[in-house]
Formats: C-alpha cells, structure tokens, sequence
C-alpha cells in the first residue's frame, strides 16, 4: 500500500496537464467505439471535458499526505476518544471507472498528539480522489492517521453506494457496502471498539 501511494504522489500537476491531450484522444475513441460521431456539435467538447473531469476526480494521486499535515499536529494532553463522523466521499471503482460515494467516520484516540479536525477530511480526500476499491481506501485512511499521529487506536467505518451495482448487473438501488478498519486499541479493546460504533450511529 505505501509503495502504491509513493508512486503516485510523483504524478505531478505538470504531468498532468502534459497528459490532457492524450487523455482527451483516449475519450474520442471511446465515442467512435459506442458508435457516436465525436465531431457532432454536442460531443465536439466533449472528450476534453471528460478528461479533465476524470483528472479533478483523481487529483488525489497528485497529493501527499505530508504536505496537507505538516502544520497540523499539535502536542496536546488529550487522552479522550476524537470522532469526525460523516465526512462526505467521492471515489471512482477501480473495475468498472463509475462512482462511488458515500460517508466517512473516523475516531482515534490520542496519545499525546491530536491533529486539525479539518485535515481528517483531507486525508478522506487524498485517497478518495483515485482509483479505489472501498477495502482499500478505508485502510488507507486509517494507516495514514496511525503513521501521522501513532495514537493509541484508530477507526474508520465507511458507508458507500456503488454506481457499478446500481446501474449496472445486479442494480440494486438502495444497496450500501460498509468497511471498517480498527487498528490498535479499537482493534484489541472491544469497549472502546462499540463506544466509537455506538457515537457514529447516534
């Protein structure tokens, strides 16, 4: 998983932009192959909108963890559970290139350094904005907060729709996919496991 994200986060913003063209070629020829006429009025913008689109949608590959955290980590004598529930998610299915989306709760409990409630919500982003499985991105989270903080536990529960379920195969609408992850603490003690389920349920 680290060696995954270090790869990435060499994927520059210039190589990004020096990417757009070919990018934008790739989507002209996905529209020849579902029959349609890319030099149609409608579609004439198309392919260069569906390419950056698809760059805002995984600019987390462009992001480091350190970079966003840096000035964030405070020393502080905090030895109570830290819970930001429903953080908003937006990711892309690495199978099938159709959204996911859905909410993240995090809680950890601090060992002697607590980190900006808001940048919580980064890390959420960082790893969201790319090509995901959900099992993934939520170790992801968690083992970013761990490696950032080494607090005494940490949680992560996410809550997601899979448009690859809901407008594709089994089409189920109303179907959610729920993962966790429990490291430390959360893992090994199940009563402070169930106060952290207990508090983002209510």
């Amino acid at each position: 998983t680290n060696a995954h994200c270090i790869r990435f986060a060499l994927y520059s913003f210039k190589d990004n932009e020096m990417s757009l063209p070919s990018l934008a070629a790739a989507y002209s020829t996905i529209l020849r192959g579902l029959g349609e006429d890319p030099h149609r009025q409608g579609l004439l913008k198309t392919p260069w909108r569906a390419a950056t689109a698809m760059q805002f949608f995984t600019k987390g590959y462009q992001e480091k963890i350190v970079d966003v955290l840096n000035d964030a980590i405070f020393d502080e004598d905090h030895d109570e559970m830290v819970i930001v529930k429903d953080i908003d998610m937006f990711s892309m299915c690495e199978h099938h290139l159709v959204p996911i989306f859905g909410r993240v709760h995090i809680g950890y409990l601090p060992n002697k350094r607590v980190l900006g409630l808001s940048k919580l919500a980064r890390i959420v982003e960082i790893y969201s904005r790319r090509l995901q499985v959900q099992e993934r991105l939520t170790k992801q989270i968690a083992v970013a907060i761990t490696e950032a903080l080494q607090p005494s536990g940490v949680g992560v529960v996410v809550e997601a729709t899979h448009m690859c379920m809901v407008m594709r195969g089994v089409q189920k609408m109303n179907s959610k996919t729920v993962t966790s992850t429990m490291l430390g603490v959360f893992r090994e003690d199940p009563k402070t496991r169930d106060e952290f389920l207990t508090l983002i349920r209510t």
